[in-house]
């Protein structure tokens, strides 16, 4: 579940999100700290009311206040998030076949693709370059 969030600043709307898995990760890693809520909230930079309200889903957390939450916590703010222990694999594209490299590229944003390919075109670039003047230099 998702509870969205209106907030202006500085003539500016935003909206947040607060998923409740978030606020309950919170208040799980809160407890086994053996934190009281007062705590967190005065490391944070909130009132106490304002800091039960993020635990129970209520209100939202800026990416300040959750970065602030994590040293606390000396943890990660992906550890904060993904606190059930489904972190994200890390893909290491060294180790999959050409085919699959390429698919895994297929699956990025367009323009994190297109930055992946200008750098293989700078590289290749660069390795005819030396290529070319590894063999004319050798000419002479």
């Amino acid at each position: 579940m998702v509870r969205y969030f209106l907030h202006f600043d500085k003539s500016v709307l935003f909206y947040y999100f607060c998923p409740v898995g978030l606020a309950d990760n919170i208040k799980k890693i809160r407890e086994e700290k053996n934190l009281k809520q007062i705590e967190v909230a005065t490391h944070i930079g909130v009132d106490k009311s304002a800091y039960s309200k993020i635990e129970k889903g209520g209100r939202a957390l800026t990416v300040d206040e959750l970065q602030k939450m994590a040293r606390l916590f000396n943890m990660s703010t992906d550890q904060i998030i993904n606190y059930d222990g489904h972190l994200p694999k890390e893909v290491i594209i060294e180790d999959e076949t050409a085919v699959e490299q390429m698919w895994l590229i297929q699956q990025l944003e367009d323009e994190d693709k297109q930055t992946i390919f200008r750098l293989i075109d700078k590289m290749l670039t660069n390795k005819k370059f030396k290529d070319f003047f590894a063999k004319n230099v050798a000419s002479l």
